[in-house]
């Protein structure tokens, strides 16, 4: 269909938009612009990382970022300050929305060190670090981890054996993120860190260099040390280690300025280099590595001391407060304790069970209301949003429905305590990582065969019934939803906001003619309504006008189509005649450009029909309201004749 094959549609209807929390439509550049301005211009921000849902901005004046302004701004579904960070919460379409703001920026992939204004604590420091660093890395955490679920049901259900060759090559593909991973947080570590990547993946590397595990392997089993110009290096297994590298790195981010400080100049290009790789891969071997090292083990082992005494406890608490962390950002700095523990004992029970059953019961409170709502718009919101929640990303639900209504949010912590109580006391372990949710369900499949399978999902239907229980019994659609929204709202204004709500949009014909339904248009795009509904009419004149008050957002370059957007928020387009993009604007003649007002009857556009027609297009003219999910039905009038503005449709919310 010829709209598709002109780029100047797009700001009305291509798939560069998103639907946003105030039910409008946006460009995911323009998103991201007016995100950039909010929170003070490019020279605000010296930074930029982001995660699942979130853009992780490094200001350096937080002060300057106009915050309740960004929480109104469709296509935001919250701010959060935290950690360090300045976190705008944008959802599933997350990378969209980065990629046109890096480039306005022009700042490296994966940001740069924040250099704020404001002095920052070590706590926020801290969280700031941990997530910079371990954010990069953790999709391919997560396609291993999903990878090793996957070879989990293969070898249970014995479609596959350790033994074939297809098992071992996605072994092997599946364990070269987790083997690796000192060189791929030696990256994400540089980055942040603000020195060279290439030469900090070197370091890591180097941790992982056949000819040291095979001199450590020695030693282990003669007993003779490891030496280098008689200083002992220590001998331990670096592959999947997490702390040793992020050491390492950040010595390097120390060293490298001074190598370029002494380095003459002449030469700078090999001594600067040379001197970081030498001094930061001695000290790390000798020093560093081990420390990492052994810091690692401890954690590990104090984690299996707690669960030898207490293996409930840290579960319950962290199912039932995960909501609160991912609000503030907070359950970053954890996330390391979960990959510690699994690269270190081979499995975790803390971090990933707690973090399944919390959101399991998010998604559970989420269907709840979509259940028990009476709101078109919050019912449509709570399924999708249920349903992300349940395969591991929250902040949807969290943002859009859990937080807005309140009792839904409570409803969640209790069940995800509920549930993080019982994986706590069966001890499951989780052998895989990833999102947590149904899809990585498979990575509890381990040494113990179904056992921390059946128990991980009792766990999560104990967190689903809980919540979605007691969602459904103390959740009032009415009081709730109006408080949320509105705060305290007097009767009148309670009034306003129902008579909003169910208000319609009147859309008028464009031109006289008749009027037909869109069945009849030769044109599957528009037949079948893949655009949106609304009506068709074949024209009598060729003066098409405005069939809404509001503004005109977009003419096509050929001008045979033209979008407007009305006061009301119906988004219409008038696409005059089939295929007739091919004319490149020949027989059309428009009377108006973006941006200019417009109220029923102003005329539009003015088109030679007897041409149109003879050169061989049908001028059939489809009316679309490309908004149409913003609307409970658009119902159009019956066909037969009708007269350039007069009632065509109506669009009801």
């Amino acid at each position: 269909m010829n709209m598709h094959r002109n780029r100047r549609a797009r700001p009305l209807y291509a798939p560069v938009k998103l639907e946003t929390k105030k039910g409008n439509a946006m460009n995911y550049t323009e998103l991201g612009q007016e995100i950039l301005s909010l929170v003070g211009g490019r020279d605000n921000v010296s930074g930029l990382t982001h995660c699942a849902t979130r853009l992780r901005f490094n200001l350096r004046d937080e002060g300057k970022a106009q915050t309740e302004k960004l929480k109104e701004t469709p296509g935001v579904l919250g701010v959060v300050q935290s950690g360090g960070q300045y976190q705008v919460i944008i959802g599933n379409d997350v990378n969209h929305v980065y990629k046109p703001i890096m480039a306005i920026c022009k700042l490296d992939e994966g940001g740069a060190r924040a250099q704020n204004g404001e002095k920052k604590g070590w706590g926020s420091r801290l969280i700031d670090t941990i997530t910079g660093i371990f954010t990069p890395v953790l999709p391919a955490i997560t396609a291993a981890g999903m990878l090793k679920a996957v070879l989990a049901l293969c070898t249970a259900f014995g479609w596959l054996t350790a033994a074939d060759s297809t098992y071992q090559v996605l072994n092997f593909m599946a364990d070269a993120a987790f083997y690796f991973l000192p060189v791929l947080l030696a990256n994400s570590a540089a980055k942040k860190f603000g020195c060279n990547p290439y030469i900090a993946m070197l370091l890591g590397g180097m941790l992982l260099h056949p000819n040291f595990i095979a001199m450590v392997t020695a030693a282990k089993e003669t007993g003779e040390g490891v030496s280098f110009l008689g200083l002992p290096v220590y001998a331990a297994s670096y592959s999947s280690s997490v702390i040793p590298a992020i050491l390492i790195v950040l010595a390097q981010s120390y060293i490298e300025p001074v190598a370029d400080r002494i380095s003459p100049k002449a030469i700078k290009f090999f001594t600067k280099p040379l001197i970081t790789a030498l001094v930061a891969g001695l000290l790390g071997l000798l020093v560093l590595g081990p420390v990492g090292y052994i810091v690692a083990t401890w954690i590990a082992d104090g984690i299996n001391a707690l669960n030898t005494y207490a293996g409930w406890l840290v579960p319950l608490i962290l199912g039932a407060f995960f909501p609160l962390m991912v609000m503030t950002g907070t359950h970053y700095g954890i996330i390391p304790i979960g990959i510690n523990n699994r690269m270190t004992t081979g499995f975790d029970t803390i971090v990933y069970p707690a973090n399944l059953c919390s959101n399991i019961a998010q998604g559970a409170s989420s269907f709840a209301v979509a259940l028990k709502t009476k709101k078109e718009k919050v019912r449509e919101l709570g399924w999708s949003a249920g349903i992300t929640a349940v395969c591991g990303i929250t902040e949807p639900a969290l943002y859009g429905v859990n937080m807005r209504y309140k009792t839904p949010l409570i409803a969640a912590c209790v069940g995800g305590g509920a549930g993080g109580l019982f994986v706590g006391l069966m001890g499951v372990r989780n052998y895989a990582g990833g999102s947590p949710g149904l899809m990585t369900l498979p990575g509890y499949i381990g040494e113990r065969g179904f056992y921390d399978l059946s128990n991980a999902c009792i766990g999560a239907v104990i967190a689903f019934v809980v919540s979605f229980a007691v969602t459904w019994f103390l959740f009032h659609d009415e009081d709730e939803g109006l408080k949320a929204a509105a705060g305290e709202e007097t009767k009148k204004e309670k009034e306003a906001a129902s008579c909003l709500e169910n208000a319609s949009v009147q859309i008028l014909a464009p031109v006289s003619g008749t009027l037909v339904p869109l069945s009849e248009v030769n044109d599957p795009t528009f037949a079948q309504e893949i655009l949106g509904k609304g009506f068709a009419i074949r024209p009598a004149d060729g003066t098409f006008v405005s069939p809404v008050e509001g503004e005109v957002v977009m003419v096509f370059n050929t001008e045979h189509a033209i979008g407007l957007r009305s006061a009301d928020g119906a988004e219409v387009l008038i696409h005059v005649g089939l295929d007739t993009v091919n004319l490149n604007g020949e027989h059309y003649h428009a009377l108006v450009k973006a941006g200019d007002k417009v109220k029923p009857g102003t005329p539009l556009l003015k088109v030679d029909l007897d041409a149109v027609g003879k050169a061989g297009y049908d001028v059939i003219t489809p009316v679309l309201v490309t908004n149409t999910s913003e609307f409970a039905d658009i119902v159009c009038n019956a066909p037969g004749q009708i007269e350039a503005g007069q009632p065509a449709a109506r669009a009801f919310r």
